[in-house]
């Protein structure tokens, strides 16, 4: 066994110990095999927590093949881990065309079933690899970008077969996005600044529920935080919630943080960064480094790499921001992503979600799907009784009156 194997195993056998949603469900489901048959393709960020979901589709009798859905975000020792007993295609810093010749690779086992983070493998079976995507029961997508492009391709009327909306699940959205982003960006940009966060200034860009857990860590730990927001009904959450309300252009002024969160182009543009304070950090929690306009700073200002994940910008004038993680997602680029018992409840509804396609996925017409509520209610369910919590139920009387 070589030694980056070994370092890759120690890193998912931690993870299988501190996800008992996603153990209770395998070990429930064993013994009916229910993927029996089913190819199932991956492309999701390749660490520790997804090799522990790949290995139970495994053992659940699946086929799988398994892609990093980030060049950035790869582990090199999981790949290599979970390469000696499943199909994977993943290398830390892969150049644009390894990349697509990983996405490549994953869908010519010709996949029934389909878990994207981002859209990239579901634009591929609609594009150059369609002829790959003639057994594709369904796709369950991961995140708000990829539902953009899934809703896109359905407005268009080209979408070809059914996806479930797995990032809109309340058990998603609740904790993934609001806690696990929450704790692990300020995580990763702690690592990569060792920088104190209290008594900073902090902008949030987005008040969706990866900004809502951002905001609210920032503040946790002690810094003073603002938040821009194009939606009038979430800006005026912000401001009730307690914290400040301003556009990017002028709350970027005085911010020694900048976040964004929105999964769109251009949240921050050059011509916001040239407003920036004198040494303002800058972080992506987007899926694409699309948020930050990186390509206008890497044309106009001199940069250079000053840490690990961190490069500074000399910018027209001779002020500086620094960049993190290139502009990508700096959860996973400079840290470990997702706490471990976090991505236990994602995964758990992804496997859900997943058996629930292989059921009835023959049956529905292509279209954005939500999860089951049952599926969100199980994985609720097992969380609670993992951490022995306890619950009351309706009475007959009270189901009455509710009408249920």
């Amino acid at each position: 066994m070589t030694e980056l194997v070994r370092r890759g195993e120690e890193r998912i056998a931690w993870a299988r110990a501190h996800m008992p949603v996603l153990g209770s469900l395998e070990a429930e489901l064993r013994p009916a095999r229910p993927f029996s048959g089913k190819r199932v393709a991956l492309c999701i960020h390749l660490e520790a927590k997804t090799a522990r979901f790949a290995l139970a589709l495994q053992a659940l009798g699946a086929e799988v093949a398994v892609a990093s859905s980030n060049p950035l975000s790869a582990k090199d020792d999981v790949a290599a881990a979970l390469g000696t007993k499943v199909e994977t295609h993943a290398r830390y810093g892969a150049s644009e065309e390894e990349y697509l010749g990983f996405l490549r690779r994953v869908l010519a086992i010709r996949p029934h079933l389909v878990l994207d983070d981002g859209g990239d493998l579901t634009l591929l079976l609609h594009d150059e690899a369609a002829d790959l995507g003639g057994d594709v029961i369904g796709v369950c997508e991961e995140t708000t970008t990829g539902l953009i492009r899934l809703r896109r391709l359905h407005r268009e009327g080209r979408l070809r077969f059914p996806a479930v909306a797995v990032n809109d699940a309340r058990m998603k959205h609740l904790f993934d996005n609001r806690h696990g982003t929450g704790q692990s960006v300020w995580d990763a940009v702690m690592r990569a600044t060792n920088l104190l966060l209290a008594g900073k200034r902090v902008l949030v860009v987005g008040y969706g529920w990866c900004g809502r857990g951002i905001a609210e860590r920032a503040r946790g730990l002690g810094a003073e935080v603002t938040v821009a927001e194009v939606d009038p009904v979430r800006a005026a959450e912000a401001l009730l919630e307690g914290f400040a309300v301003a556009p990017v252009g002028e709350a970027i002024r005085e911010a020694d943080f900048v976040v964004t969160a929105t999964g769109c182009t251009g949240a921050v543009t050059y011509e916001d960064l040239l407003r920036a304070k004198d040494g303002a950090v800058l972080a992506n929690a987007g899926h694409f480094d699309v948020e930050i306009d990186v390509r206008a700073l890497r044309e106009r200002a001199r940069g250079r790499r000053v840490r690990d994940h961190v490069e500074e910008f000399v910018l027209p004038g001779g002020k500086r921001v620094y960049l993190l993680a290139e502009g990508r997602l700096v959860n996973l680029v400079a840290g470990d992503g997702h706490p471990v018992e976090i991505m236990d409840l994602s995964f758990s509804l992804q496997l859900l979600s997943l058996l629930w396609l292989a059921r009835e996925g023959r049956g529905l017409a292509p279209g954005v799907y939500p999860v089951p509520p049952e599926a969100d209610e199980e994985v609720a369910r097992r969380f609670l009784g993992s951490r022995g919590v306890r619950i009351s139920s309706l009475t007959p009387e009270q189901r009455a009156y509710l009408g249920r």
